[in-house]
């Protein structure tokens, strides 16, 4: 897959997609085969830092110590202290999960979120992640992370062989997409045990409209270019045929004359019927 391929793509699923009231996102769809979801392998979890961001902002919130937590709200969206996870119920933990995309979290406090957090957190997929960089020790400095952070997305595949994400909005420069495009591809081939040869077929799409697979696009081209080469033929073809129309109508002539001979042959056969009867 080239960047003009995928360029191509996207155009073609902003010209065709109809204008909503908001600004739809551009997702990357990628259909897999030839693998067994059984096989941990075969599966994928994977956190791909993009070059660009995804068009819309990123939250982060952190769980820390008490001595960090000012300076973690500082450079995150939110911080909890560790002292106050008791405050958390079941309610307000879900609550908290669907308010973030990503939690950073103190490496010696681990296993005090397991324990407030965990049931709440862990099947949403919404854990602190030492994959993504967002278990660290106590004295690191979370800015550069919340910045990292907003460029990255976690791709999962557990029981169907799909990757679905989000690469940029349909108001995102044409390029940054291309781009983000490229690296989530190229990462996901990258953990196939087959790399592209595992790979059925790729779609672009906006959040509302019609998938466009990738390459269509370029085939549909060449199909109108190759039918358009094909009428200039013809016309000319035409012109040749239009300066002998006697021809024409002295091939058609000997056609009818057999069906005419047929059809008085016929009269006969349908005049014995009637004496076949009186019998």
């Amino acid at each position: 897959m080239d960047k003009e391929l995928v360029l191509k793509t996207l155009q073609a699923v902003k010209q065709n997609s109809p204008k909503r009231n908001f600004k739809q996102s551009v997702d990357l769809v990628i259909n897999l085969k030839d693998l067994d979801m059984k096989k941990p392998e075969h599966q994928l979890n994977l956190f791909v830092p993009m070059p660009f961001g995804r068009g819309r902002k990123v939250t982060v919130c952190a769980l820390v110590g008490l001595e960090s937590l000012q300076n973690a709200k500082k450079a995150c969206d939110d911080a909890i202290a560790a002292e106050d996870f008791g405050k958390y119920d079941k309610k307000k933990a879900k609550k908290l999960a669907n308010q973030f995309d990503f939690f950073i979290a103190h490496a010696p406090i681990m296993a005090k979120i397991a324990s407030a957090f965990g049931p709440i957190f862990g099947p949403r997929g919404k854990m602190p992640n030492p994959k993504a960089g967002c278990v660290i020790p106590p004295n690191v400095n979370i800015a550069p992370l919340y910045q990292r952070l907003q460029n990255m997305v976690r791709i999962t595949m557990k029981s169907d062989p799909i990757v679905h994400c989000m690469v940029g909005k349909e108001d995102s420069k044409e390029e940054e997409v291309v781009d983000n495009v490229m690296t989530v591809y190229n990462a996901v081939i990258r953990a196939m045990p087959n790399e592209e040869n595992n790979v059925k077929s790729a779609y672009l799409k906006l959040t509302m409209g019609k998938p466009v697979r990738m390459g269509q696009e370029a085939a549909a081209e060449k199909e109108t270019d190759s039918k358009g080469s094909k009428k200039k033929h013809s016309k000319k073809t035409s012109k040749k045929t239009s300066k002998s129309p006697k021809q024409e109508a002295s091939t058609e002539a000997p056609e009818e004359s057999p069906k005419e001979e047929k059809s008085v042959k016929e009269k006969p056969a349908k005049e014995k019927a009637p004496r076949k009867s009186k019998k």
